[in-house]
């Protein structure tokens, strides 16, 4: 017997938020194995993966996190709120997007992308930059406002402390990154030798992961409780 092709429609919808919370565990996995068998090492952070054979990993993740969070639509924006569900998320879709296609800078400069050819190298990655951090607080107001919003106690939590690893992350590879690039010999040392902005990046997208997999369980929990129309 067939089942409702409703709940089938929404379970559809609700797989996705939890693609993409996969995508968000598994792609500094995957670079992290990538790397590590290709040079036994692991790099500074996640956008130096664009600069080395793991480059179809790094852009084919994010254009695929970035083409489902824009495909996304969520719910209307209630009174209070600044954002909508749907706004947020384009803006965090075509700011991973925008990542992927203005990569940092690399150890020995020259043009491999259009945007660089387009824009200059000093352009392409400011544009990297300013995405990268659109991206990363777009995800951490998604977890403090509009997943928490109509959570239970226990996700509330869970999304909650999601977006505050979020920020935080965010906040010490900030500092990591500026040091990295103005500081003394000793602090660039520091961050390259222990990939403190890779292990922040990660930390980060592995509690977006958390957030996105957890607000699909949930939400398809509820869908199967749902009692049915005779």
């Amino acid at each position: 017997m067939r089942g409702d092709p409703r709940d089938q429609v929404v379970a559809s919808y609700y797989r996705v938020r939890q693609m993409l919370g996969a995508l968000g565990i598994a792609l500094p996995v995957m670079l992290l194995l990538a790397g590590w068998m290709e040079s036994g090492r692991i790099l500074p952070s996640l956008s130096d993966y664009y600069h080395t054979i793991q480059r179809d990993i790094f852009v084919g993740c994010l254009f695929a996190i970035g083409t489902f969070l824009i495909a996304y639509r969520g719910h209307d924006r209630v009174p209070g709120e600044t954002l909508s569900d749907e706004v947020l998320t384009n803006l965090a879709g075509f700011s991973a997007i925008a990542v992927a296609l203005f990569p940092s800078e690399a150890a020995e400069p020259q043009v491999t992308t259009l945007t660089q050819a387009a824009l200059g190298m000093r352009a392409a990655v400011t544009g990297h930059y300013l995405a990268a951090q659109a991206f990363l607080y777009s995800l951490a107001w998604m977890c403090f406002v509009h997943f928490a919003r109509t959570a239970s106690a226990p996700r509330r939590r869970i999304y909650r402390g999601c977006g505050m690893v979020i920020v935080a992350v965010g906040v010490v590879a900030t500092c990591a990154a500026i040091g990295r690039r103005f500081g003394s010999d000793g602090v660039h040392a520091f961050v390259i030798d222990n990939s403190v902005v890779f292990w922040c990046e990660a930390v980060g997208v592995w509690a977006f992961g958390i957030a996105w997999l957890t607000k699909g369980r949930a939400e398809m929990l509820l869908t199967r409780r749902r009692p049915r129309l005779a």
